[in-house]
């Protein structure tokens, strides 16, 4: 049985919106939708989906780099420091991109997390409406005690 932490979200959700090139458009429609929902929320986007997000919400919204530049990782980053605690990320699957290896590591760190995630707007949509979103929720978390303090086997040099 494997032992958990817990971490509690308060009432005012931290929340990432992230959304490829041709996701903007639904992120944005989702968004102006679900803005009184979003808007005592404290907001996280990435480069150009945060700008436009500000402008269409006429809220502040925390803004980090660009998808490909870094803001994926600077995602990822604030989940392992307990500063998002869900993640709505509408992706495009039929589009390649250039950053893929840092859209599956952000994928992977809100797994190993167990941060929500939403990658599509009918998930979003589940996830906004909850009631959970407006109330406190503890977040359950293995402990990761026992993987950090596992032995390495560095092996022996023979000369």
């Amino acid at each position: 049985m494997t032992a958990h932490k817990k971490f509690p979200m308060e009432h005012d959700k931290k929340i990432a919106l992230v959304a490829h090139d041709n996701k903007k458009r639904d992120m944005v429609e989702w968004a102006k939708f679900n803005r009184d929902l979003l808007a005592h929320h404290h907001i996280f986007a990435t480069g150009t989906t945060g700008k436009i997000l500000e402008k269409e919400l006429g809220f502040k919204i925390t803004k980090l780099k660009s998808g490909p530049l870094g803001g994926d990782q600077q995602i990822g980053a604030k989940i392992v420091e307990g500063k998002i605690d869900f993640l709505i990320f509408f992706w495009d699957p039929l589009e390649p991109q250039p950053h893929d290896p840092d859209v599956k590591a952000l994928l992977r760190l809100a797994v190993v997390w167990n941060i929500p995630i939403a990658n599509n707007r009918a998930s979003a949509d589940f996830m906004i409406s909850s009631p959970l979103m407006d109330g406190e929720y503890d977040r359950l978390v293995p402990d990761y005690e026992n993987y950090l303090a596992r032995k390495i086997d560095l092996g022996e040099k023979t000369s």
